[in-house]
């Protein structure tokens, strides 16, 4: 019995001995450590706010400038914004160009310092994020922590781990001619960049192109949508605190928002190096347009209307798996998801059984708010942003249906009676769509379920290619062969494979090509692509640099010297790249032979 107590307390003692190192290990002195702060949000986030139900919920009040806020699950107002002028952008990027040079001078330490105190922040203050992304975009909880915070968690923790690595220089190779020389490729920052960005993710959008843009060594001027203008204030705060708990500047981050019209002042504004766009291809053109008037670039990110290919092959046991997927990647956030699923393409021995497994699914699928929820109700959708798109939306699934469509499900605009002053589109299930069809070309951002059917796997990829749109893909089934055949041949700038939009999760490049856009976020592309790319050849050797040979020297000297001159020429390009023979001709040819 004594010998038992003895092995205890010996057993007791190591664990003891073990947990103090494993402690002393993870809370030993970090110069990296996150800092604790603290912003305080915004009261109508708090549990119980109630606020005016506005008669005719707009973002614009008659004979006023100014940005009226309201939820689009309620009507309620959130507030009132002041639009930022010519002028008071003018101030924002006199103050982050300003602010940016001593910000460049900071250590890669320091950064990942900036960005690993935002992420505890972030984790820490999970509820209080998604309630005020709930409340301007009206979306629900589940969307806004998978759609908001983990995505934005996830570019932290990448940025972190990997941004330095991606930023390191880099060695080139070089030829026979110059084997002389070193060569490097390195990433420095660009200045002032600029990000618009859209209104479907609040918290994200606006957080995300400020993550990379800070940590290449860029100040940022962020302009977030004018529909979501209440939450930008508070969720730019969360960086600008974290900087000046770590003891920068925080003027390197600048939150505007403005109408359309004086967008323009911003986009073409001289003193910005690079613009991240994210919206609408109308809207895109005006961007365009403008930044080329200063000739800056811009990462152009358009949305898409992405097919989802269902291969017959599915197995039993994958079936409920990939439809459950199928379901959120098209009603996340109500559908208004750049990469959601916008068509879902699915061979003959499948295609009858997802009606039958998705009519029911949706059809009881209850559209809310979801702060205002009693918990006995749960809510399934949230809002859409405005009620603006609605009689569009219903005249393309009325179209759709004369053109021989089957609409088993919604369709239309929801009046909800808990929220009539909310904006809500129907669940809506619509089958038997064919790509001539107009609702099967236009992007719908919307609560829509669109079926096509494809006979085969060629005719699939037909059809998910038969759009101007080429952001993101979907591939599902278990034929290694039929799931790489379209991998390949499907247009997009994104495919996941037997998954929904999980390349982001991994920060892979973001982006698309055809009408979704150019250029790529999110990974050591986007980090790059708001850098300056500098290349740079040293001389390898003391004593060895580069000099003109005499008879190529300017001036020419002598009669013939033009002649001389260009046989030592063609005499250097056939020894660098002419085979054994050619070698010995340039050779001839730089001597004069």
């Amino acid at each position: 019995m004594e010998r038992l107590e003895e092995y205890h307390s010996y057993i007791l003692g190591a664990i003891s001995l073990a947990t103090l190192l494993v402690s002393y290990y993870f809370l030993r002195s970090d110069p990296e450590a996150g800092v604790p702060y603290n912003v305080e949000p915004p009261a109508q986030a708090q549990p119980g706010w109630k606020g005016e139900v506005l008669e005719e919920p707009s973002l614009k009040i008659s004979g006023s400038s100014v940005i009226q806020c309201y939820s689009p699950a309620t009507g309620e107002l959130l507030g009132r914004v002041n639009p930022s002028t010519a002028n008071s952008i003018d101030r924002a990027i006199a103050k982050a160009k300003e602010a940016q040079v001593q910000w460049a001078k900071t250590t890669f330490s320091e950064r990942r310092r900036v960005l690993k105190t935002m992420l505890k922040f972030i984790l820490e203050n999970q509820e209080i994020i998604a309630r005020v992304s709930c409340l301007d975009s009206g979306k629900t909880m589940v969307d806004a922590s998978l759609g908001e915070i983990l995505v934005t968690a996830e570019k932290l923790k990448w940025t972190i781990d990997h941004g330095e690595a991606a930023l390191k220089p880099e060695k080139r190779p070089t030829n026979f001619l110059m084997m002389y020389k070193t060569n490097e490729v390195i990433w420095q920052p660009l200045g002032v960049v600029a990000a618009c960005v859209s209104w479907n993710y609040p918290f994200h959008n606006l957080i995300s192109p400020v993550i990379a843009s800070i940590f290449a060594g860029n100040a940022i001027i962020v302009k977030g949508s004018e529909s979501t203008a209440w939450s930008s204030s508070f969720f730019s705060s969360i960086v600008t605190s974290a900087l000046s708990a770590c003891g920068h500047s925080p003027n390197i981050v600048q939150s505007v928002n403005c109408w359309p019209n004086v967008a323009e002042h911003l986009t073409s504004h001289t003193d910005i190096a690079h613009i991240t766009f994210i919206g609408s291809r109308p809207v895109a053109h005006h961007v365009c347009a403008s930044a080329a008037k200063a000739l800056t670039p811009v990462c152009v990110e358009l949305g898409g209307k992405d097919p989802a290919i269902i291969l017959d092959d599915l197995s039993n046991s994958d079936f409920k798996r990939v439809t459950s997927i199928l379901m959120r990647g098209t009603f996340q956030s109500a559908g208004q998801n750049c990469i959601g699923l916008e068509r879902v393409i699915a061979l003959p021995m499948v295609y009858d059984r997802l009606i039958a497994h998705l009519t029911p699914l949706i059809s009881t699928l209850r559209p809310g708010a979801i702060l205002h929820a009693s918990p006995a109700t749960p809510i399934d959708i949230g809002a859409s942003i405005s009620s603006a798109n609605f009689a569009n939306l219903e005249s393309l699934i009325q179209d759709a249906v004369k053109e021989g469509a089957r609409l088993l499900v919604g369709g239309k605009q929801y009046h909800n009676p808990d929220f009539p002053k909310g904006h809500y589109f129907q669940p809506t299930l619509i089958v038997d769509v064919t790509p001539s069809m107009r609702i099967a070309q236009t992007e719908l951002f919307a609560p829509v379920f669109l079926l096509m059917r494809a006979e085969t796997v060629d005719d699939a990829i037909l059809i998910a290619n038969s759009t101007s749109f080429a952001l993101g893909a979907g591939v599902y089934g278990s034929s290694t062969r039929d799931l790489e055949k379209v991998v390949r041949e499907v247009n997009a700038g994104m495919v996941a494979v037997n998954d929904f939009a999980v390349t982001y999760m991994v920060q892979l490049p973001f982006g698309g090509t055809k009408g979704s856009g150019y250029g790529r976020f999110a990974g050591k592309e986007g980090l790059r692509g708001v850098c300056n790319q500098k290349a740079i050849t040293r001389d390898r050797w003391p004593g060895v640099k580069t000099s003109i040979p005499g008879p190529m020297d300017l001036p020419l000297k002598g009669a013939g010297a033009a002649q001389r001159a260009y046989g030592m020429a063609q005499g250097v390009v056939w020894l660098g790249y002419g085979d054994l023979r050619g070698k010995v001709r340039g050779l001839k040819g730089i001597m004069g032979l």
